[in-house]
Parts: structure tokens; sequence; C-alpha cells
């Protein structure tokens, strides 16, 4: 499929100025008032579309990692699985690296390649294969439309970024504030590393979390395994 087919495939949602107007017009000079109801309308459309599709897995891992990479490649043919072998709709933050990979793989298996897109001071460019873009203007109202509503979150080696997404998702998930959804960490040469400081810092030496925690995510390489728990781990509530 070329460019144009990418492109004319696209579905359009509210944006962040049309968000923006309505706010200022209904709040007139209050720039408070202004900018919660800023915040409750990203939730409100972002949790909204993700409910839409029945079923959903969200993808994390760096912006840095170009499609020669095995980690982007890795994450191109999750998607395409969960995707066509599923009928997930793929989630992803819609810009390069891993997340171009994720909605490539998806939109190559001709599912549903959803993008929310964060505006920032240099602007992010939303990869070509998105067909479903949700814009944010907060990072929090993003952070929480991403993993609130989906089915299976996949986290893949990035940066601070990264670690922040999985830290926040692992700890809704230990306080019961989100479904106990499948929280996936692939490629053990990365992960592996933190389970180590994990397991002798925060486990053994100062004991802040227990070993049932350890149970909360799983750390693999095997593609077929992963597959395997999100085809079993259908937790939603409806």
């Amino acid at each position: 499929m070329n460019d144009q087919n990418i492109i004319e495939n696209k579905r359009k949602r509210v944006t962040l100025q049309e968000i923006k107007d309505g706010c200022i017009k209904l709040n007139g000079d209050d720039d408070t008032e202004a900018e919660v109801c800023m915040v409750q309308e990203e939730l409100r459309q972002g949790i909204s579309t993700i409910q839409s599709y029945k079923t959903s897995a969200t993808f994390y891992g760096s912006a840095r990692l170009t499609d020669d990479h095995p980690d982007y490649q890795r994450a191109q043919r999750l998607a395409y699985r969960i995707s066509k072998e599923l009928g997930y709709a793929v989630l992803s933050g819609g810009g390069p690296g891993i997340m171009e990979a994720a909605n490539r793989g998806a939109f190559e298996a001709g599912g549903k390649s959803v993008g929310l897109t964060i505006k920032l001071n240099h602007e992010q460019v939303t990869n070509k294969y998105v067909n479903d873009e949700i814009p944010f203007y907060f990072f929090f109202t993003r952070k929480v439309s991403m993993h609130y509503a989906t089915d299976a979150c996949l986290f893949f080696p990035g940066g601070f970024g990264t670690l922040d997404e999985l830290f926040e998702t692992i700890t809704l998930k230990q306080t019961n504030k989100i479904d106990p959804i499948p929280v996936i960490l692939v490629g053990s040469d990365y992960w592996n590393k933190f389970q180590d400081i994990i397991k002798s810092t925060m486990l053994e030496k100062y004991e802040t979390i227990t070993e049932e925690d350890l149970k909360m995510y799983t750390i693999t390489d095997d593609e077929d395994e992963v597959i395997r728990i999100i085809k079993e781990s259908k937790v939603r509530k409806s």
C-alpha cells in the first residue's frame, strides 16, 4: 500500500485546538477551569476511543530504534501477529522507533493501528502507519489513556520514558487501580539487568517489595509465549 492509501485510511479526531477553543468558550477568562476542561476532554476522547475497540494491546519502547534494529523488527512481528491472529487493536505513542514498528505491524496485518500522539515543543511526527490518531497536549492524560483501558502492555527496550510508563503500570496493577492485565517485557538481555537490581536491592536488601510482586510481569524473548499470554488473559471488565 502506498503513502497516499495510508493517508486516506487515517481516521480524524477532535483536534487539540478544537478542545482548547471549546473549553475557553465554556469557561471564559477562568484559565484554571479551562485547563481542567481540556484535561477532562482529552481523557474522555482517549479512553472512549480505546474502549470502542473490543480488545487492544499497547506497545512501549524507544523512539530512537530504527527499522534495522532487532527490537524494532521484533515489535513489528509481534504487532502483526497480535493484530492478525488475535484481532486486537495495536496502540502506541504514534511516533518513531518501537512506536512505528508496532503501528507498522498492525497496519500491514490489515488491522487497527492507533497512535496516541503528544504535542511537543519540537513537533513529534506521527508515523505513517497510524490509521486512528488520538492527539494529546498533556503527558499525564496520554499516559492514563494508554494503560487504563487496554488489555495488555508490551514493553521493549527504551529510555527514561519507557521506564516511567513501566513502573507506573506495575504500581497501578499492584494497587488494583487497573485490571490485572498482562505486562510483558520483551527482550531478556535488556530487562534481566533491571530484574537483577530489583531482586538484589528492592526485594532482598531493603524488602520494599515481595516475591509475589515479581509475578506482575513476564520477561521473555519467546514470541509465541507473548501471543499465548495475551490470548489467555482477557481480563477487561465489561
